[in-house]
């Protein structure tokens, strides 16, 4: 059985590889900027942005929160509407278990073209801001 740890790295690689380079390029980009950033920064704006990082909402949060939203609310239409409102949940819970399955989806370009980013990606900002705090003493 995997570890959390591996389990969110197995899933980070999945969505990595399923992005089109130049976008991951660009989140690295993004990544270490603010490393340069905030690294420079006092050790309370550091731990600030640390904060800020563990509580940031990775891809597979934003795909989930966004598919059990529109599942839901296609259920509902489809008691207090038409029954056709099934087709929604149907198409969202197929384009989940694409994502489980393949690591792609048909929102994830648009989600990873706005910037959000996987936990692994996270994480990286994250401990190497940790690092520069440890660096410092």
């Amino acid at each position: 059985m995997l570890s959390t740890i591996e389990a969110a790295r197995t899933s980070s690689d999945r969505v990595r590889r399923s992005t089109p380079s130049h976008l991951n390029e660009k989140i690295d980009r993004e990544i270490a900027r603010n490393v340069e950033t905030y690294g420079n920064t006092s050790q309370r704006e550091i731990q600030q942005r640390i904060h800020d990082l563990d509580r940031e909402w990775d891809v597979e949060r934003v795909l989930e929160v966004n598919a059990s939203t529109l599942a839901l609310t296609g259920l509902v239409l489809s008691l207090t509407v038409n029954k056709k409102w099934l087709v929604l949940p149907a198409t969202v819970m197929t384009f989940l278990l694409q994502h489980g399955m393949q690591g792609w989806c048909p929102p994830l370009p648009i989600l990873r073209r706005l910037g959000v980013r996987t936990r692994g990606e996270i994480d990286r900002e994250k401990y190497e801001l940790l690092s520069r705090m440890k660096e410092r003493g």
